[in-house]
C-alpha cells in the first residue's frame, strides 16, 4: 500500500506520524507549529549547513565534492577554463563509465578520457578510469558520507541512503562551484517517505521504487522537493537495498533525498574503509513534513515500468492478468509518441504468456553487488536457454566484481549463459546491448525513455524497454524469457557478506586532490573544440519558433539523445546538429537558417528579406524596432520540457544553434530550466500555448530590461506567417541576480567574463 497525504505531518521520534498541530498536542502533549518543526527535518540541517547566503530560505550553497561523467566533464571544465579556473577548490571526481567503449567516431571517446586525466594532473582532481566503476558506484564508495552534499553533472546523483544530500544539475552549476560562486535556489519542501514494514522474499528494491514513482510522478507530488526516507521499515532493509531505491529518486522529479542512518549505514563505510564518514543522521524529535508518502513494503509487489517512462508502472501479476489490454495500451502510446517506425508488443503475448527478448542488469541501479547476488541465486543451476532470450550484467563498480568472481557468483551466471559486462552505464541510455528491431528488454537500470535502448525510428528501427528488478528479470531469465515475478519461485537466498577491497581503486585511480600541477599541459583531442561566441542579450529580441512539442512532457533525451550521438559531446557544432533529430529532425536546420539571418545582421550589417518582411508588419502596426539592434534566435514550444537527464546539451546545442528562448507551460525540472539560463536561453512562460505556432516569430521589445528588473510580465507580438500581428504576455518566472545577469550577458561564461 502506497498512500499520499493531501497536506503536511508532524514525525515525533522518526516513528509516529500526526496530521495536524492539534492531533500532536491531544496525543502527545506536544505543542509545536510547523513552521518550527520544519527545522526539524534532516534536510534542513544539512543544506543549512552548507548554506552560505545567511538566509534560510534564499540558498546560497557551496557543495562538499563534485562530480561528473565522460558526457560531460569536458563541457563543465571547458566553460570553467573560459572562466579563469586555475584549480578545483573541492574534490572532483571524473568518472568514465558513459562513453568507454569507444565504439563510434573513432579516438574521440579515448581522447576526451585523456583530457579528464591532463585536468586531472593540472587542477588537483580525481580520475577513474574507464570500466572501473560507474559514477555513482564510485561516489557511494569513494566520497558520500553522513551530512555532506555533492553535486554531480548526471542526474541520477543521488547519496541519500548514506545521510548525503546529493544533486544532479547541469554543467553550468558545477562550472560555479569550480569558480568558487553558489548554488542559488529557493529553500525547498521537505516530502515525508514514511516506510513501515518489510518486503517479502523476491520483492527487490527497483519494485518499491518503482511503485514510488507510479504513485508520485505524475501528480508531481515531490516535484523540486526532498524526499527525506523516515520510518520503522528502514531498519530492515540493507544499506545496497537502500541506495537502488535511492537512486531511483530521481525518476520522480524530485530535487533531491535522503535518509535516517543506523549500524547498516555505519557498517557500510566501515567496511569501506571510511568509518569517519559515518553520524547518526535523524530527524530532531519534532519534525513537520510539507507531504508523506506512506509505503507499508510488506505490500509492494514485484512490478514493471512499461515502455515509456518509470511511471508506467503495473505488478507483474496485474500485468500477466491483464496481457492483452496493457501491451494494446502501451503499444498506441509508443507508437504516438514514435516519429519513422511502430512497435508491435501485441506479438510479446503468447499462449497467455508475455516472453520478453532481452534482459540487463546493470549500473547504478541493478549493478549492486546484492542485485546481482539475488540474480546469481536464482539462476544457479539453472539456464537462461538457447532461444531468442540473452541476458547481461554489467557490475557497478570493480571491487563489487571482484567479490563476485571470488564468492563464485560470476561462475554460476555464465554456467546459466548470462554475458557478464564491463563496469559502464550504457544500458541506460542506450549505448550498450541494443536490442534487436521489434524487442522488447527488461532492465534493472534506471530509465526506460524513447531510444534509451540505442534504437533509431528515424531509420525505421524501434525496439522497447520495461524496467524491473534484477531479481525478476533473473526469473524470467530462468523462464526462457517467459516474464515471471521473482515471488512465483522458491529461491533461498544466500545474502553473503561483503568485502570491499579498496587496493583495486589505489591502483588504477589518480588522486590529485590538494596536489595541482599547474604546469601540466591538457591533452585535447582534434574533437575537442571551444565553446563558440555567445552573443549577449539586445535591448530587443526577435525569435522563430523552430520547433513546436505539444506532448505533455519532452524529456532532455528527446531534446538531444543520447546513446552514439554523446560521443560528440565534446565538440559543441558536432553535437548541435542532433538537437531534437529524433523527435523533431527538421529543427536543427530550420534554427541555423534563422542563426545565419543572425549573423549576417551582426557581420554584414544586412536583414535577410525574410527578417525585414516581419519589422514591415511590425512598423505597420506602429511597433518601433531597429533591426541592426535586435538579436535574431530561433526558439522552442514544449507543454513541459526537460525531464530525465542533467546534460546541460539538451540546452547548450539550442544555443549553439542560434537558440535564444524556450517557450514553455511549465519546466519540467529546475535541472533543465536552469540549463537553458546557464546558455543564456530565457525560459519563457506562456499560458495558452495555442497563441504560438511553429513558424511564428515572436518580437520582444525591451527584453533586455525586462529581465534585468525580473518584471513578471512581459509584453510581446506575434506575427503570423499570413501577416497578422497578435499581442500576447509572457513570463520568466522569479530570477535570481546572478540568473538575470547571466541571461543578459549572454550566458555563464560571458557572465563570469564581465566580474
Amino acid at each position: 500500500m502506497i498512500k499520499l497525504y493531501d497536506k503536511g505531518v508532524f514525525l515525533v521520534d522518526g516513528t509516529d506520524l500526526y496530521e495536524s498541530s492539534e492531533e500532536l498536542l491531544n496525543k502527545t502533549g506536544i505543542s509545536a507549529s510547523a513552521s518550527d518543526a520544519k527545522k526539524g527535518t534532516m534536510a534542513y540541517s544539512v543544506i543549512q549547513a552548507h548554506n552560505k547566503s545567511g538566509d534560510e530560505k534564499q540558498l546560497k550553497l557551496r557543495f562538499d565534492s563534485l562530480t561528473s561523467h565522460d558526457i560531460t566533464y569536458v563541457g563543465v571544465i571547458q566553460t570553467a577554463r573560459a572562466s579563469g579556473l586555475t584549480e578545483f577548490p573541492v574534490p572532483y571526481v571524473l568518472t568514465n563509465c558513459h562513453n568507454s567503449l569507444c565504439a563510434v567516431g573513432g579516438t574521440i571517446n579515448e581522447d576526451d578520457h585523456k583530457f579528464a586525466l591532463s585536468a586531472a594532473h593540472r587542477f588537483g582532481g580525481i580520475y577513474v578510469p574507464a570500466n572501473m566503476a560507474n559514477i555513482h558506484s564510485y561516489n557511494r564508495e569513494a566520497m558520500a558520507g553522513c551530512g555532506r552534499m555533492i553535486l554531480g553533472t548526471d542526474s541520477h546523483t543521488r547519496y541519500g541512503a548514506l545521510g548525503c544530500l546529493a544533486v544532479g544539475e547541469g554543467g553550468g552549476e558545477l562550472a560555479k562551484q569550480l569558480l568558487n560562486r553558489t548554488y542559488d535556489f529557493a529553500y525547498p519542501e521537505t516530502i515525508a517517505i514514511y516506510l513501515t514494514g518489510s518486503p517479502r522474499p523476491g520483492v527487490g528494491p527497483h519494485d518499491v521504487a518503482l511503485s514510488i514513482v507510479g504513485a508520485v510522478y505524475k501528480n508531481g507530488y515531490v516535484k523540486n522537493k526532498v524526499m527525506e526516507f523516515v520510518g520503522p521499515g528502514i531498519a530492515g532493509l540493507p544499506i545496497e537495498y537502500r541506495n537502488a531505491i535511492d537512486v531511483m529518486t530521481t525518476e520522480t522529479a524530485c530535487w533531491s533525498s535522503i535518509w535516517m542512518t543506523d549500524d547498516e549505514t555505519k557498517g557500510y563505510f566501515e567496511n569501506h574503509g571510511r568509518p569517519e564518514a559515518y553520524k547518526k543522521m535523524a530527524p530532531q524529535h519534532t519534525a513537520y513534513y510539507d507531504g508523506c508518502v506512506y509505503v507499508d513494503l510488506s505490500t509492494i509487489e514485484c512490478t514493471i515500468a512499461m515502455p515509456m517512462h518509470p511511471s508506467n508502472t503495473f505488478t507483474i501479476r496485474e500485468l500477466l492478468e491483464n496481457a492483452e489490454d496493457i501491451l494494446h495500451e502501451t503499444e498506441e502510446t509508443v507508437n504516438s509518441q514514435t516519429v519513422g517506425a511502430r512497435i508491435d508488443l501485441m506479438s510479446k503475448l503468447r499462449n497467455g504468456s508475455i516472453y520478453v527478448d532481452q534482459g540487463e542488469i546493470a549500473g547504478c541501479a541493478g549493478g549492486t553487488f546484492d542485485g546481482i547476488m539475488a540474480a546469481a541465486d536464482i539462476l544457479r543451476g539453472r539456464s537462461c536457454g538457447n532461444g531468442t532470450f540473452t541476458l547481461s550484467v554489467y557490475p557497478g563498480s570493480m571491487p563489487a566484481y571482484a567479490e563476485l568472481v571470488r564468492n563464485g557468483a560470476v561462475s554460476d551466471l555464465i554456467s546459466a549463459g548470462v554475458i557478464m559486462r564491463e563496469c559502464f552505464c550504457g544500458p541506460c541510455f542506450g549505448a550498450g546491448d541494443c536490442p534487436a528491431n521489434g524487442e522488447l528488454s527488461i532492465r534493472h537500470t534506471t530509465r526506460n525513455f524513447p531510444n534509451r535502448e540505442g534504437s533509431k525510428p528515424g531509420d525505421g528501427q524501434l525496439s522497447a524497454v520495461a524496467l524491473m528488478d534484477s531479481r525478476s528479470i533473473a526469473a524470467t531469465a530462468a523462464n526462457g524469457g517467459r516474464l515471471t515475478p521473482a515471488t512465483d519461485l522458491d529461491i533461498e537466498y544466500t545474502k553473503p557478506e561483503y568485502h570491499f577491497d579498496g587496493s583495486i581503486y589505489e591502483k588504477r585511480v589518480y588522486n590529485g586532490w590538494g596536489h595541482p600541477e599547474k604546469d601540466h599541459e591538457l591533452k585535447f583531442g582534434p574533437n575537442i573544440k571551444d565553446w563558440p561566441e555567445m552573443p549577449e542579450l539586445t535591448d530587443d529580441l526577435l525569435v522563430k519558433l523552430c520547433s513546436y512539442i505539444d506532448d505533455p512532457v519532452t524529456t532532455t533525451d528527446e531534446l538531444i539523445p543520447s546513446g552514439e550521438t554523446s560521443s560528440y559531446r565534446s565538440n559543441p557544432e558536432k553535437l548541435s546538429e542532433f538537437a531534437l533529430s529524433k523527435r523533431d529532425p527538421e529543427y536543427a536546420s530550420r534554427s541555423k537558417a534563422v542563426r545565419a539571418f543572425d549573423r549576417a545582421r551582426i557581420n554584414d550589417k544586412a536583414i535577410a528579406p525574410e527578417v525585414s518582411g516581419i519589422y514591415a508588419r511590425l512598423e505597420a502596426k506602429g511597433i518601433k524596432c531597429d533591426p541592426l539592434s535586435t538579436d535574431i534566435g530561433s526558439a522552442i514550444f514544449a507543454m513541459s520540457p526537460g525531464d530525465g537527464s542533467a546534460r546541460e546539451q539538451a540546452a547548450s546545442c539550442q544555443r549553439v544553434l542560434g537558440a535564444s528562448a524556450d517557450f514553455a507551460i511549465s519546466y519540467a525540472t529546475k535541472r533543465y530550466r536552469s540549463n537553458c539560463i546557464n546558455w543564456g536561453i530565457i525560459p519563457f512562460l506562456i499560458e495558452d500555448p495555442e497563441l504560438i505556432a511553429l513558424g511564428d516569430y515572436v518580437f520582444v521589445p525591451g527584453i533586455r530590461k525586462a529581465v534585468l528588473n525580473n518584471d513578471s510580465r512581459i509584453k510581446a507580438y506575434v506575427i503570423k506567417p499570413d501577416g497578422a500581428v497578435n499581442d500576447i504576455e509572457l513570463s520568466t518566472g522569479p530570477l535570481t541576480e546572478d540568473e538575470r545577469k547571466i541571461i543578459a550577458d549572454g550566458c555563464l561564461i560571458n557572465y563570469y567574463r564581465e566580474t
